[in-house]
């Protein structure tokens, strides 16, 4: 367990909490979140405190990729955990808001199908001894996709303000990249996933149909 690895294990314990801060019904304990007027807008501190520990675990998932990589810590182990940890982090987060009516569903369904398409080509690639790397349209959409989820946990401020729905637009933008970047992840890789005689085989079905 070397401090990769602990910092990307950090970040799935930072998640549980997140989740447990956004779903658990405080009011039946007795327990309630302070609402704050700002401006003409009422919010919720509860989001506010969410957002922290969503930003928090979001440097982490850039944090342990470096020191991986610049300390020789890269280990299987440390990428499987990580994959995990990612998307429970920002998957598991969307789909409450999304429950929440604070972001549109199509965009949840659409970035959790896009994951799992990604990821069953990745495991088709390591069944064949094949890395798939990592491509920058994917990371320029995590990217958007944690800043338009951390400025929905703020309530879109300080944007708000000023009539301004930039939370909602960086999600479209992280929802656009996403299905470029699968589609992108699909046309680098399909030579991988798809042996010769499949291809044949593919090819027949298509003829006679």
């Amino acid at each position: 367990m070397n401090l990769a690895n602990k910092i990307t294990i950090t970040r799935i314990f930072l998640t549980v909490i997140l989740i447990v801060i956004l779903l658990f019904p405080f009011y039946m304990v007795n327990i309630s979140f302070p609402k704050v007027l700002i401006g003409t807008i009422i919010v919720d501190v509860k989001y506010f405190i969410a957002a922290g520990i969503f930003a928090i675990a979001s440097l982490t998932d850039a944090l342990d990729g470096y020191i991986a990589r610049s300390r020789n810590m890269v280990s299987d182990f440390g990428k499987l955990t990580d994959a995990i940890a990612d998307k429970m982090l920002v998957n598991s987060t969307l789909i409450i808001l999304a429950s929440q009516g604070l972001v549109a569903p199509v965009i949840a369904v659409i970035i959790v199908f896009r994951d799992a398409v990604v990821d069953t080509i990745k495991m088709l690639a390591a069944s064949k001894g094949k890395v798939v790397a990592a491509i920058k349209m994917g990371k320029v959409k995590t990217t958007f996709l944690m800043l338009g989820i951390i400025l929905t946990l703020c309530h879109n401020l300080p944007f708000e303000l000023y009539n301004l729905d930039i939370a909602n637009f960086l999600l479209v933008l992280a929802t656009v990249f996403s299905v470029i970047s699968g589609i992108q992840y699909y046309l680098i890789n399909k030579d991988i996933i798809f042996s010769k005689e499949e291809k044949l085989e593919i090819e027949e079905e298509v003829k006679q149909k």
